[in-house]
């Protein structure tokens, strides 16, 4: 057990928590969810001892384990793979090397087998004899093979740095497990090893994650950091997402009697309760919801922008066809044919691939052979993974920015427009050029419903954003009627929005797949 008692932190006058206490037992999964700057980062510091709170204390059951994912890819380059998932045990490797110093003293004593004895009885307590076998194991699970385990960290790919980190921190079975971004440049096959190794894991887990699909399949518990508290909510993500949503809801609407919004509150935690039925951790979420009263249940103060895609012209029988499209180093006469309905999903080995697949649709680049056909009924609107073009030394306020794009050129409906992406009052009056990259990203899809648009094209849309707008975005793209052509990382997005897959595997190789990617995964990633 980890427990943070009366936890307060602040920053050159600005409070992160006050008063925060919680406890976190064995066999739950918490997620640490927050807006950006929230302190998500800080309090696991906090919890592991990197930074000191102003008050408080944080207490760990005597003779506990913590392990923590470190964040330095670099710490450990002239270690070997294999020595530096080892280290993750730093108290087995510490009693390893004294018990190796000793046996290899010329004056080796009586004291010195006596101490050499303890030692050996130690190591065998904390599966010494088994840790080298364990960490081949996990790094075998990672994906990387023999040949590698004695590589120096630092000849390593980062992608792969990254694998040994986390199985340093998976290893020796630690008491608490502490993970921020643990899905951070992690391959979909990857992740989803993790999620199974975290389900089956019977102690304590401490989750910092902006992965959504994650939260949801690991996580007993949400954390959530806002307003200089953190509040801890059973059940996973989706769980607190949507119970705090009815509840505002209900809230708003006054007029609902009592018993009514009581019915609605039980049948949705009874929904939620029948959905967590797999694995150790799903088994006992499903308990503690069973548990749950009405009282229980609290809305969130966090805002989530509106976002909701319409268009005006219906779209026709031709939509988008792609013939014998080649871009040299990229894809190789590349044909496929969007129909009414489909929203696509694009993989490749790189992102900048799909970039350029979606200039070349958009006519903002020339293909090396091949065209690409737009259906007259079809007008496209699209979101860049590079925005700087709309906003680098763009002298025009938030409000005069937007008004570029609208029909209705009305200073209100042009603030209705910002303020259904959070951008109120005197925040209007920013200069574009200012802006953070997710503030930008708001911007650009705010600009992007403006112009109705049937067919849609998203380059990493959730590229900046926070997690409540990446939650917005996913409700909109899923809600959308028309087509959509877009290429993410987010897995919350990829399961439930596609409905085909293209999957540009190399320059001469194409898996087309009409589907959901749960069952392109059954096929093509056993």
């Amino acid at each position: 057990m980890i427990q943070a008692n009366n936890i307060s932190l602040a920053f050159g006058g600005r409070t992160l928590y006050k008063e925060v206490n919680l406890k976190f037992v064995k066999g739950n999964c918490y997620g640490i969810i927050g807006a950006n700057g929230a302190g998500k980062s800080t309090f696991l510091k906090i919890l592991t001892g990197e930074i000191e709170p102003n008050t408080g204390e944080i207490f760990i059951t005597p003779g506990e384990r913590m392990s923590v994912l470190a964040q330095n890819q670099n710490a450990y380059d002239n270690e070997t793979v294999l020595d530096t998932v080892l280290l993750g045990h730093k108290r087995l490797m510490e009693i390893a090397k004294e018990k190796d110093e000793l046996y290899m003293k010329p004056d080796f004593n009586e004291e010195d087998g006596l101490r050499a004895g303890e030692l050996e009885t130690l190591f065998a307590e904390l599966g010494g004899w088994e840790a080298e076998a364990e960490a081949k194991s996990l790094l075998q699970s990672l994906g990387l093979g023999e040949n590698e385990y004695y590589t120096l960290m630092g000849e390593m790919d980062p992608k792969i740095k990254v694998k040994v980190l986390l199985a340093q921190a998976l290893f020796g079975n630690p008491d608490i497990l502490v993970l921020d971004e643990p899905t951070n440049n992690l391959d979909f096959k990857t992740v989803r090893w993790l999620e199974e190794f975290l389900l089956d894991f019977e102690n304590t887990v401490i989750i910092v994650s902006h992965n959504r699909h994650f939260l949801n399949k690991v996580c007993t518990h949400i954390c959530d950091v806002d307003y200089g508290q953190i509040n801890m909510f059973i059940g996973n993500y989706d769980f607190w997402y949507e119970s705090s949503q009815l509840i505002l809801r209900q809230q708003k609407d006054q007029n609902k009697k009592a018993e009514q919004r009581a019915k609605e509150l039980k049948e949705f935690i009874a929904r939620f309760s029948a959905n967590a039925s797999k694995s150790k951790q799903a088994t006992s979420r499903k308990r503690e919801l069973e548990k749950l009263t009405i009282e229980d249940l609290k809305p969130s103060s966090r805002k989530y922008p509106y976002i909701n895609f319409e268009y005006t012209q219906e779209i026709g029988k031709e939509v988008l066809k792609a013939v014998n499209l080649t871009k040299e180093g990229m894809f190789k006469n590349l044909n496929f044919n969007i129909e009414k309905g489909q929203k696509v999903v694009f993989f490749a080995k790189n992102n900048q691939i799909l970039t350029s697949l979606f200039n070349i649709i958009l006519g903002k680049e020339e293909a090396d052979n091949g065209h690409v056909h737009v259906g007259k009924t079809i007008k496209m609107a699209s979101l860049p993974q590079n925005n700087n073009a709309y906003f680098e030394n763009i002298d025009l306020s938030l409000v005069d920015w937007l008004r570029q794009y609208s029909k209705d050129q009305n200073e209100t409906y042009i603030r209705s427009w910002l303020g259904r992406m959070l951008f109120t009052g005197e925040e209007n009056m920013k200069l574009a050029k200012v802006l953070s990259g997710g503030e930008r990203v708001r911007c650009m899809l705010a600009k992007m419903m403006l112009e109705q648009a049937n067919v849609l094209i998203l380059d990493e849309p959730t590229n900046h954003l926070d997690l409540e707008s990446i939650t917005a975005l996913n409700k909109g793209m899923l809600n959308y009627k028309g087509c959509m052509l877009f290429s993410t990382h987010d897995q919350e997005i990829i399961e439930t929005v596609a409905n085909r897959i293209i999957d540009i595997v190399d320059e001469n190789t194409v898996i087309d797949f009409t589907g959901t990617y749960e069952e392109y995964v059954k096929k093509y990633q056993k």
